[in-house]
């Protein structure tokens, strides 16, 4: 349940690291969802090439093969009833969304919306002050 407290302008340091933790898991949901998409059009052009050595099987003369690859596997869903952009947008309808959703209400709460306080506070810690390619901004 969310804190009922008011947003705080400078949040303690626990505070800024557990929600860099969610963030962070965040990021991690997020490159695993690259890699659905990547699964999702890996499969859809996996399918147009066996149709496509299906055709060539049967302009070879092996008919038989072709018929069988056809029916047997081209069009073929991954998951049971589903292709996969089913599996996409449930994905997204049942993860996904939810964990962007809350993600975004504990951020704005606990540290007033601002993404990557940890980061930038890594930042402050880890760059030479004064020299060049370690300003704090653009331009700065």
């Amino acid at each position: 349940m969310p804190n009922e407290r008011e947003r705080d302008d400078h949040p303690d340091e626990p505070t800024v690291d557990a929600v860099g933790e969610l963030s962070k898991a965040l990021e991690t949901v997020e490159r695993a969802r690259g890699h659905l998409y990547a699964f999702h059009q890996l499969m859809g052009t996996a399918d147009f090439i066996l149709g496509d050595a299906a055709d060539q099987l049967a302009k070879a003369g092996h008919q038989g093969w072709a018929d069988e690859i056809h029916e047997e596997m081209v069009g073929r869903n991954v998951l049971e009833g589903r292709w996969t952009f089913q599996v996409v947008e449930e994905f997204d309808d049942t993860y996904y969304d939810p964990f962007r959703r809350i993600e975004r209400r504990v951020r704005d709460d606990l540290v007033g919306g601002r993404r990557h306080m940890y980061e930038a506070r890594l930042k402050e810690e880890r760059r030479s002050k004064g020299r060049p390619g370690h300003g704090a901004a653009p331009g700065a």
